[in-house]
């Protein structure tokens, strides 16, 4: 056996996400939210797992992430888990179990690794949530930071527009970022920000820089499943590259189904007992 396929069936860490960096290899990263997604993900030797409150979206059918509770993202979680051997699965904190109180989101990252076996959180902001992150980092649960576009705060923002364009924004992004790493995150997730800016951010910090509509100048890529498998078609920010269209896939073979059933050609006498 190869060092290279020994390498690739390591189980993937935090620590061994740094090495990556180190070592100029990219970091793949892709949403999921069931056992059996995160089964075939894993499989195909995804290095990070995300159990993104993008959930909210496409697996409840609402408009933002806001309305996911804490017991929803461990249950989904919890799945992903059991489907996942090699990818590190990290888990989202939802909107309202960490902002402005660090005991509760003490409180809630506990429950997320105790009940899920999730094994980091994601949290949105920069200095506004330091105590919590602070807080949750001296419990030895790892976090992944996320600034730039935050979706939680889309009632603060009024839009899903890229992020940090005007230089006070920007700055105030770079130091975020630095402060992220101080206090001891492992990586950090920025979203929707110009290209050059988080090419700097990467080149600045020594934890690995993921993005997702930050360009190719950092450590790696996130995309949310459903998007990217062309699953849900009603979302195509500039972004996102469709690498399947499963929807039209899912769409022909219900309907060869209903087809079948309708003309009792299913199912035939091989498909009987």
């Amino acid at each position: 056996m190869s060092t290279n396929t020994t390498d690739n069936q390591r189980k993937v860490t935090t620590r061994r996400l740094i090495e990556m960096k180190q070592r100029g290899e990219k970091i793949a990263m892709l949403t999921a939210y069931d056992y059996s997604m995160a089964r075939l993900i894993d499989e195909a030797g995804m290095d990070v797992i995300l159990v993104g409150d993008s959930a909210s979206n496409v697996m409840a059918g609402n408009i933002t992430t806001l309305p996911m509770t804490l017991d929803q993202m461990i249950y989904h979680a919890k799945s992903v888990v059991k489907g996942s051997q090699r990818a590190l699965v990290v888990c989202d904190m939802p909107f309202g179990t960490y902002q402005g109180n660090s005991k509760e989101a003490l409180a809630s990252a506990v429950r997320i690794m105790k009940e899920s076996h999730a094994e980091a959180v994601k949290m949105e902001g920069g200095s506004e949530i330091r105590e919590s992150i602070e807080r949750i980092l001296c419990a030895g649960i790892p976090v992944m930071g996320h600034l730039g576009l935050t979706p939680q705060s889309i009632n603060k923002f009024g839009t899903y527009a890229v992020r940090a364009k005007d230089e006070q924004e920007a700055e105030k992004l770079i130091a975020d970022a630095h402060m992220l790493e101080e206090i001891g995150c492992f990586a950090l997730v920025l979203e929707k920000i110009p290209a050059a800016l988080a090419k700097r951010v990467a080149d600045e910090l020594t934890i690995p820089v993921i993005g997702i509509g930050a360009g190719g100048g950092v450590d790696g890529q996130v995309l949310v499943m459903h998007d990217m498998l062309g699953i849900n078609k009603g979302f195509s920010p500039k972004f996102l590259r469709r690498y399947a269209d499963l929807s039209t896939v899912i769409n022909e073979a219900v309907s060869r189904y209903i087809d079948d059933v309708k003309t009792s050609d299913f199912p035939n006498a091989q498909e009987q007992y």
